[in-house]
Protein backbone atom coordinates (compact mmCIF):
# COMPACT_ATOMS: atom_id res chain seq x y z
CA UNK A 1 0.00 0.00 0.00
CA UNK A 2 1.41 3.43 -1.13
CA UNK A 3 0.69 6.44 0.66
CA UNK A 4 0.90 10.30 -1.05
CA UNK A 5 2.06 13.42 0.77
CA UNK A 6 0.12 15.96 0.19
CA UNK A 7 2.72 18.71 -0.92
CA UNK A 8 1.90 21.92 -1.84
CA UNK A 9 3.36 22.84 -5.61
CA UNK A 10 2.39 26.24 -5.88
CA UNK A 11 6.34 28.48 -6.64
CA UNK A 12 8.24 29.84 -4.01
CA UNK A 13 7.55 33.69 -3.79
CA UNK A 14 11.01 34.26 -2.76
CA UNK A 15 13.52 31.34 -3.19
CA UNK A 16 16.59 32.97 -0.48
CA UNK A 17 13.63 32.60 2.11
CA UNK A 18 11.91 29.28 1.42
CA UNK A 19 8.37 28.00 1.47
CA UNK A 20 8.10 28.11 5.78
CA UNK A 21 8.40 31.53 5.78
CA UNK A 22 6.23 32.02 3.22
CA UNK A 23 3.56 29.88 4.86
CA UNK A 24 4.14 31.60 8.00
CA UNK A 25 3.46 35.18 6.69
CA UNK A 26 0.30 33.81 5.15
CA UNK A 27 -0.47 32.38 8.67
CA UNK A 28 0.26 35.83 10.06
CA UNK A 29 -2.48 37.16 7.97
CA UNK A 30 -5.24 35.10 8.82
CA UNK A 31 -4.50 35.92 12.37
CA UNK A 32 -7.24 37.93 14.39
CA UNK A 33 -5.31 38.53 17.87
CA UNK A 34 -3.45 41.49 16.87
CA UNK A 35 -0.77 41.13 19.90
CA UNK A 36 0.47 37.28 18.38
CA UNK A 37 0.26 38.62 15.12
CA UNK A 38 2.83 40.74 15.92
CA UNK A 39 4.86 38.57 17.71
CA UNK A 40 4.95 36.24 14.35
CA UNK A 41 5.96 38.61 12.48
CA UNK A 42 8.89 40.18 14.64
CA UNK A 43 10.05 36.46 14.56
CA UNK A 44 9.65 35.88 10.86
CA UNK A 45 11.48 39.10 10.97
CA UNK A 46 14.36 37.79 12.26
CA UNK A 47 14.51 34.89 10.53
CA UNK A 48 14.33 36.43 7.46
CA UNK A 49 17.01 38.55 8.17
CA UNK A 50 19.45 35.36 9.18
CA UNK A 51 18.39 33.60 6.08
CA UNK A 52 19.06 37.03 3.97
CA UNK A 53 22.68 37.31 5.20
CA UNK A 54 23.58 34.09 4.24
CA UNK A 55 21.94 34.23 0.80
CA UNK A 56 23.25 37.82 0.10
CA UNK A 57 26.59 38.33 1.58
CA UNK A 58 27.53 41.31 -0.50
CA UNK A 59 24.41 43.33 -0.08
CA UNK A 60 22.86 44.80 2.64
CA UNK A 61 20.34 42.45 4.85
CA UNK A 62 19.31 45.34 7.19
CA UNK A 63 15.36 45.46 8.84
CA UNK A 64 14.52 47.44 5.83
CA UNK A 65 14.97 45.42 3.40
CA UNK A 66 12.86 42.61 5.43
CA UNK A 67 10.22 45.45 6.00
CA UNK A 68 9.78 45.57 2.34
CA UNK A 69 9.79 41.57 1.51
CA UNK A 70 7.38 41.25 4.62
CA UNK A 71 4.84 43.76 2.68
CA UNK A 72 5.84 41.91 -0.78
CA UNK A 73 4.75 38.60 0.63
CA UNK A 74 2.07 39.45 2.58
CA UNK A 75 0.05 41.44 -0.20
CA UNK A 76 0.49 45.03 1.87
CA UNK A 77 -1.26 42.83 4.20
CA UNK A 78 1.36 42.89 7.06
CA UNK A 79 4.16 45.84 8.06
CA UNK A 80 7.03 45.16 10.06
CA UNK A 81 8.32 47.94 12.04
CA UNK A 82 11.62 47.37 14.55
CA UNK A 83 11.49 48.25 17.94
CA UNK A 84 13.40 51.40 19.18
CA UNK A 85 15.31 49.55 21.86
CA UNK A 86 17.28 46.79 20.38
CA UNK A 87 20.67 47.98 20.72
CA UNK A 88 22.40 46.87 23.98
CA UNK A 89 23.53 49.12 26.37
CA UNK A 90 27.23 49.55 26.84
CA UNK A 91 28.49 47.43 29.89
CA UNK A 92 30.39 50.19 31.87
CA UNK A 93 27.15 52.67 31.64
CA UNK A 94 24.78 49.62 33.02
CA UNK A 95 27.34 48.67 35.81
CA UNK A 96 28.63 50.56 38.80
CA UNK A 97 31.95 51.15 39.01
CA UNK A 98 33.62 48.58 41.96
CA UNK A 99 36.09 49.76 44.24
CA UNK A 100 39.33 48.74 44.10
CA UNK A 101 41.08 45.72 46.14
CA UNK A 102 43.93 47.27 48.22
CA UNK A 103 47.25 44.94 47.59
CA UNK A 104 47.47 44.09 51.82
CA UNK A 105 45.37 41.30 50.73
CA UNK A 106 47.25 39.87 47.92
CA UNK A 107 50.65 40.10 49.96
CA UNK A 108 49.28 38.27 52.60
CA UNK A 109 47.37 35.98 50.58
CA UNK A 110 50.74 35.33 48.42
CA UNK A 111 52.96 34.70 51.63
Amino acid sequence: MTMQLNRKTTPIKMRNYGRIIQDMIEYACRMEDAQQREALVSYVAQCMRQKNAVWNRDQDSGIARVAEDIERLSGGVLHYEMPQSTEPQPAEAAAPAQPARSKKKKKQANS
